[in-house]
């Protein structure tokens, strides 16, 4: 199949080229490289600089590539930016993936694959872990841009002719994870430790997050585009663990010590998330396989590598 890949150069991005491309695909990647980079993207990948606000230039990316599957990564990620500047949010994760369905329509595009988020959709669950019947009830503005463009998903689907498949990740970390700014605190720990500075902790550091291995999550989107039927999709491991279980298997598996500093909590993140993935597992086949001091030692590797 022809997939274009919005956001491919990014983290989880380039590991979703990196799993259609093993399995025969042709892939374009669509990126701006605002937070991705080019070194991430497959060589066996064509690449187009591009930003999904950007109509003219993504409709002449269409037109040439003509996808039969479009998977959508690209988008602002950041909880913290979202809650600063909601306006610029809801640009690029509402404006620039209508701008991505539109095209899909007017293409003739089979499949629509959408990387939504469970862990910022549905606040605070009284139950965990949260399955796709929990009610939607995001505390920052990212949790209701991802919100919003779902709904877009399914009107664009419905009345466009093509398939979707919405997949609602947990925390995903794991290799070429960016430690820059605040997206991903496996990450974030990994570089501090490398360079000898204190982890923030944010709060008590009892606030618990479901993390998945970005190679569990690649595994979803391959299975996701040969997926027959529609369907809404928990991806996580159903395990909360605490930040402050992180910097417990991190010491053990870095054999290093290191300081941790706590700050005041953040507005609009959940004090707690897990998610059920039964759904995953009935209906697309999938389950997370890499156990989190695995996944931990693998992207603990990852960074010493980087930095030697």
């Amino acid at each position: 199949m022809r997939i274009i890949v919005t956001g491919g150069a990014g983290f989880i991005g380039s590991w979703v080229c990196e799993a259609y491309i093993s399995e025969g695909h042709e892939v374009l990647v669509v990126d701006n490289l605002s937070t991705g980079s080019e070194e991430n993207i497959p060589p066996e990948a064509e690449f187009v600089e591009c930003d999904v606000r950007d109509s003219a230039r993504l409709e002449k990316a269409f037109r040439q590539f003509r996808p039969e599957v479009v998977n959508h990564h690209a988008a602002q990620i950041n909880v913290r930016n979202s809650v600063e500047n909601p306006s610029f949010d809801a640009d690029v994760n509402i404006g620039g993936s209508l701008n991505v369905l539109r095209l899909c329509g007017e293409y003739k595009t089979e499949k629509f694959i959408f990387s939504s988020t469970g862990g910022a959709l549905y606040g605070e669950p009284k139950k965990l872990p949260a399955d796709e019947s929990t009610p939607a009830l995001p505390l920052s503005p990212y949790g209701i841009s991802k919100l919003s463009t779902e709904n877009y998903v399914r009107y664009y689907s419905r009345n466009h002719g093509f398939g979707h498949v919405i997949l609602r990740y947990s925390n995903v970390y794991g290799e070429r994870q960016s430690p820059e700014g605040e997206a991903g605190v496996i990450g974030i720990f990994c570089e501090k430790i490398i360079s000898g500075k204190p982890c923030l902790i944010f709060g008590d550091g009892e606030q618990t997050r479901d993390y998945v291995h970005v190679s569990d999550v690649s595994r979803a989107n391959l299975l996701a585009a040969s997926l027959m039927q529609e369907g809404t999709f928990n991806i996580g491991t159903s395990i909360e663990s605490s930040v402050n279980d992180i910097v417990r298997i991190l010491g053990e598996v870095t054999k290093t010590e290191f300081t941790t500093v706590h700050e005041k909590e953040r507005s609009g993140e959940v004090r707690r998330i897990s998610l059920d993935c039964s759904l995953a597992a009935e209906k697309l086949g999938w389950s997370a396989q890499m156990a989190l001091r695995e996944g931990l030692f693998r992207t603990w590797n990852w960074f010493l590598k980087e930095r030697n």
